[in-house]
């Protein structure tokens, strides 16, 4: 999941380190929110179809909830690591306070890879995962979602075993469910919309019109493919998107100089984000290395896949002509690439900031659980629109007010947010 120079657990830390000293944090509060407050490591025990039983390793990190219930989505990965979901437990914390929504950051996975089992088997996982770690989850400790190669199907099944579990009805235990099971509208759509959204609102801030820029996309996954269709309805093109391929095990870059339809592309996708390459070829794309995303001539690069894809020996790749980097993906680049960009003034929209619709919805998918009253989508769109828009202004404010680079800004208002609540509750 990542290469094993950059420690994603690491990075983080380092991130956080450099923004405690700039607003000069106190070392309680540094030594409390530096790390995850609560950890779960569990074996989970699978019976396969053919009788076999398998062992998988699984995870909850729960970083902070002084703020909230902690929140954050499972991963089933075959390369996920517990420094990987201590990382994402953490920058989950800063997501929900940068968006300003009562909720704390956690994270959750399983070493595994769901493209090689059958769906019998992918339930008895989530069941199982779901009894590992029911005694500290549930809808006002705990909320997981769905994350990389997971979805809605799976959140229903652990949604099925908690209810069984604990003898009662607790639709908001979970989120990113189907509608109509107690799933939001807009859901699927709101973290590549909300990555849009904070876009719309940098080109308004750079004065830059949308319709004059062109965009290159790695990962199309759930986050790309949405951000690309509205990055399209909102009059950008779409160059380039790199993604990977499970019949060839390596990912290609599909390239269109005139413009990729994202809706087409989503027609000949399959659920895990691979692109049919043959039909692509059909509809004109060159098909390219999988790196080559990263050197197009395009205005906006947006990093949608996984964390340390920007790095020191792939940054000075990116062409002179890119403006802006928007971090769909969480943790995309490493800490000497953010120093490159940063020199080269490349506007950056950060990870936290960037993808935190999917948490917002979330957010709105539990208040509508909870209540037992679902609002229509238009309703959930431009709630998250007027929360996406607020959080880029309050933190665009703070960078041009204190000189600061984008990811530190973001960084400013999320810590001050947590370390304020974690103050007020008398931990430190």
């Amino acid at each position: 999941m990542s290469e094993t120079s950059y420690n994603p657990f690491v990075n983080a830390q380092a991130q956080f380190d450099r923004v405690a000293e700039i607003i000069d944090l106190d070392e309680a509060t540094r030594t409390l929110l530096r790390q995850p407050a609560m950890e779960y490591h569990f074996l989970i025990p699978v019976r396969m179809d053919d009788g076999s039983t398998k062992i998988f390793q699984g995870f909850r990190v729960q970083h902070n909830d002084a703020r909230g219930p902690a929140k954050g989505g499972i991963r089933f990965h075959p390369q996920e690591t517990a420094d990987t979901v201590r990382a994402l437990a953490m920058w989950m914390t800063w997501k929900c306070a940068v968006v300003d929504i009562p909720l704390g950051g956690g994270k959750g996975g399983v070493i595994c890879d769901p493209r090689n089992l059958t769906q019998r088997e992918q339930e008895r996982l989530c069941r199982g995962w779901v009894r590992q770690v029911a005694k500290n989850v549930g809808p006002d400790v705990d909320v997981p979602a769905p994350d990389v190669m997971t979805n809605a199907q799976h959140m229903l099944w652990m949604l099925d075993e908690f209810e069984v579990i604990n003898g009662g009805r607790y639709p908001g235990f979970i989120t990113g469910k189907p509608v109509g099971m107690g799933g939001s509208l807009g859901r699927t759509e709101a973290t590549g919309y909300g990555v849009m959204y904070t876009v719309r609102e940098a080109l308004k801030h750079l004065g830059i019109n949308v319709a004059e820029t062109t965009a290159s996309f790695q990962g199309f996954g759930n986050v790309a493919q949405y951000a690309a269709e509205l990055y399209g309805k909102m009059g950008g093109k779409t160059i380039a998107i790199s993604c990977w391929d499970n019949t060839d095990k390596k990912s290609y870059t599909y390239r269109k100089k005139d413009g990729l339809d994202a809706e087409t592309l989503m027609s000949i996708t399959d659920a895990f984000g691979s692109i049919n390459k043959d039909k692509a070829r059909d509809m004109g794309c060159e098909i390219l290395d999988g790196d080559a995303w990263l050197e197009q001539e395009v205005d906006i690069l947006v990093p949608s896949a996984l964390e340390n894809q920007i790095t020191a020996a792939n940054v000075n790749k990116i062409s002179p002509k890119v403006e802006m980097v928007v971090e769909g993906a969480n943790g995309p680049t490493t800490p000497d690439a953010d120093e490159y960009l940063k020199k080269r003034g490349i506007f950056m929209i950060p990870d936290f900031l960037a993808n935190a619709g999917g948490v917002t919805c979330s957010y709105f998918e539990q208040v509508q659980s909870n209540s037992n009253y679902y609002w229509d989508k238009d309703e959930v769109l431009q709630k998250l629109d007027a929360k996406m828009t607020a959080a880029f202004q309050a933190v665009n404010e703070v960078s041009k007010k204190h000189k600061l680079y984008m990811r530190d800004a973001a960084y400013v208002i999320s810590i001050n947010r947590v370390a304020q609540a974690v103050k007020m509750r008398g931990w430190v």
